[in-house]
């Protein structure tokens, strides 16, 4: 199955725009095919190591679904991007990972999911509440701090023991896009997705923005105000090092 993909021509990136229930359509049939697929999504820092990393570019591009996961990404492709299907782009289209996670109880065909990442607390209580949306898969979970190459290597082989569906992989980002990318080869066929904090986010241990919050895409700012130190280069610098990298695409560009 292969989704169609929408440039956003000001960030020279491209995404899949859907909604929650057309994901979990696609994620069903993804578990009918039992093939190994790839799920991430698309934020101002992604598309910043997109184009100062090659090996992040070429994982994207071999991404099966790359979901909008940034306010700013979206409204960019609304403004600039062209509709080829006739719809508006609409804020639906915005697909944090906690936005889809809590629906997937309507895949149709998961059974088995595995967690990865994040604290040891966190990590039991993202697997707990996994189990309610989930009712009747089995659901285990792996904490993911302290990740060096022996937990990485211990990871594969548990991912091997347990041959899970649905894989959530909340390393942070890139890490966790450089873990699938180097170990793929190793790894049992299932659907792979990069969740970032949302492991932490749906245990409950962070808190997550009002959804009023979210329409209004100021996430940032409320991630902002609870973990200044960690969050503050992302908001105040990165954006001007994503526009000086654009800037330089386009001079090479010229004649």
């Amino acid at each position: 199955m292969t989704l169609e993909r929408q440039r956003v021509p000001f960030l020279d990136v491209e995404a899949t725009p859907v909604t929650v229930p057309e994901l979990t359509a696609v994620l069903s049939t993804f578990m009918a095919e039992g093939r190994t697929r790839i799920v991430v999504g698309h934020n101002l820092h992604s598309v910043t190591l997109l184009h100062s990393d090659p090996a992040f570019l070429s994982f994207y591009e071999r991404s099966d679904v790359v979901l909008i996961d940034g306010a700013p990404v979206l409204w960019l492709w609304a403004k600039t991007g062209e509709e080829d299907d006739g719809r508006e782009p609409v804020m639906d289209y915005r697909l944090g990972s906690t936005d889809w996670i809590p629906a997937l109880g309507n895949v149709a065909g998961l059974e088995r999911i595995a967690v990865i990442g994040a604290g040891a607390v966190a990590n039991a209580g993202a697997v707990a509440k996994l189990r309610e949306i989930v009712p009747g898969a089995r659901v285990d979970g792996m904490p993911g701090e302290g990740w060096n190459k022996e937990v990485e290597e211990a990871a594969v082989e548990w991912l091997n023991r347990l041959r899970p569906q649905l894989v959530l992989l909340g390393l942070g980002m890139p890490l966790q896009e450089q873990v699938i990318a180097r170990r793929l080869a190793a790894l049992p066929p299932a659907v792979y997705c990069t969740v970032g904090g949302a492991i932490e986010q749906i245990a409950g241990v962070q808190k997550l923005a009002p959804r009023w919050i979210g329409r209004l895409g100021l996430e940032w700012a409320w991630r902002l105000m609870l973990h200044p130190q960690r969050v503050a280069y992302r908001v105040f610098g990165e954006p001007w090092v994503l526009l000086g990298l654009l800037l330089r695409r386009r001079l090479r560009r010229q004649p």
